[in-house]
């Protein structure tokens, strides 16, 4: 049930029309003065449909039941959205504005184009705009309700130890996990690589200052591919969403003023106000990225194997991660990446080197989309059920989330006796 509706979430914004015209006979469902309409229940199961490849065709009983569970999510939904209007629960308009920019962006980046999108959704940005905003205003409410009325929930440790004696057979096994530690070595170019990126982004903005249109030159020259397709656009970001260099030169510039060239991690910038809203910008970028060609690359791998040699001959990984790593995090965690199920690495090279290691072991550098690596195999831990005395935090949390999923289902029947809900014609 939870992977269904999570499901819902994501999809929902990529292959819904929308559904804001409000026509009579398609009410299915009135909560309140909340209303649940065909299309909405259409839209939300297609989405469904579609993702899992269900054929409805061959399986309407399936198609039957998920259309029963969509209404009463929604009807759920529509009891906390009645409860917030109650409480004058409301979300503050900046921060709805961002997270409907960072949206409409990502659905631009799924399907190329803003008139792709628009051809999908058979309507116009404006209109997309205006109801990805209802439709992400409507789940902010609803998290911020289940929030505010869940978020003081405690959990003792008798209640923790009742839930796992009643469910300890039922309970996740610890799968086997490595524990694992790394040295990262950026892909640095060469100082002549450098040259010619800095040549090409000062050409550019030569062109800028002489008059050429910013999102012209942005589709023809950024590196940055996803923001290049949008004229370089970023949206509206706030402090804490860039780089260090690429934020202190942003967050100088005034609206409409444009930078000189910024060099970050990534290459060189040159960036363009549009609009600055207090702590939060919105910005244009061109971006020349500094390319390694294959002898930086050469370098780099035999750095790496050098370091692995001074380990081999009795080096300390610890300190070689301090005198060599290219990770930012090193001056904390020394290069300590934590403990990991093998069947759940995020990076899938980690995975195939990490199989191949005994504890103690150091591989030979190996190529991810960070730079490269070599890692530190520390420990492999086999599959074991949990049990209170080493997993007690993961334990703790599920009985927890048991307690608020319990507690979450009283109130929504309670709020269903007292507040009207009106079915109509369901066929």
């Amino acid at each position: 049930m939870k992977r269904f509706f999570s499901y819902i979430i994501v999809l929902t914004f990529l292959l819904n029309i929308s559904y804001s015209q409000q026509l009579v006979e398609g009410v299915l469902v009135v909560v309140g003065n909340e209303v649940i309409l065909k299309t909405e229940v259409d839209q939300y199961l297609q989405s469904y449909i579609l993702q899992n490849k269900i054929d409805a065709q061959k399986n309407p009983e399936i198609v039957e039941k998920l259309r029963k569970q969509t209404i009463e999510h929604l009807i759920d939904q529509k009891l906390m959205l009645v409860k917030a209007e109650e409480d004058t629960i409301t979300i503050e308009e900046e921060m709805l504005d961002s997270q409907v920019d960072q949206r409409i962006r990502y659905m631009i980046d799924q399907v190329g184009s803003e008139d792709k999108l628009e051809s999908l959704f058979g309507s116009s940005m404006k209109k997309i705009r205006k109801d990805t905003r209802k439709i992400l205003k409507e789940q902010m409410l609803v998290e911020k309700v289940r929030s505010e009325q869940f978020r003081a929930m405690k959990i003792s440790r008798r209640e923790v130890e009742e839930f796992y004696e009643m469910y300890q057979d039922s309970l996740p096994v610890r799968n086997e996990s490595v524990e694992i530690a790394h040295i990262l070595k950026l892909i640095k170019p060469s100082a002549e690589a450098q040259a010619k990126a800095y040549q090409e982004a000062e050409s550019v903005l030569q062109q800028i200052n002489a008059g050429a249109d910013f999102a012209e030159l942005a589709m023809e020259h950024s590196d940055d591919q996803a923001s290049a397709k949008r004229g370089g656009d970023l949206g509206l970001m706030s402090r804490g969403d860039f780089v260090p260099e690429f934020e202190a030169a942003a967050f100088q510039l005034e609206d409409g003023q444009i930078s000189g060239i910024v060099q970050t991690q990534f290459g060189y910038h040159i960036i363009k106000m549009i609009e600055r809203r207090g702590e939060k910008v919105h910005t244009q970028h061109i971006l020349i990225q500094t390319m390694p060609n294959e002898d930086d690359e050469n370098r780099t791998i035999e750095e790496l194997k050098e370091i692995r040699k001074q380990y081999l001959e009795g080096g300390d990984f610890s300190e070689l991660v301090v005198k060599n790593s290219d990770d930012e995090n090193v001056s904390q965690d020394k290069g300590n990446l934590g403990v990991f199920e093998t069947n759940r690495m995020a990076i899938p090279q980690f995975k195939e080197i990490v199989d191949q290691l005994k504890p103690g072991e150091v591989s030979d550098p190996f190529r991810t989309e960070y730079g490269y690596h070599i890692v530190l195999l520390k420990a492999r831990n086999k599959p074991r059920p949990l049990d209170l005395e080493n997993d007690w935090q993961q334990i703790e949390q599920m009985a927890l989330n048991y307690k608020m999923e319990k507690e979450y289902r009283n109130w929504i029947q309670e709020m269903r006796k007292t507040i009207n809900i009106e079915v109509r014609d369901l066929s």
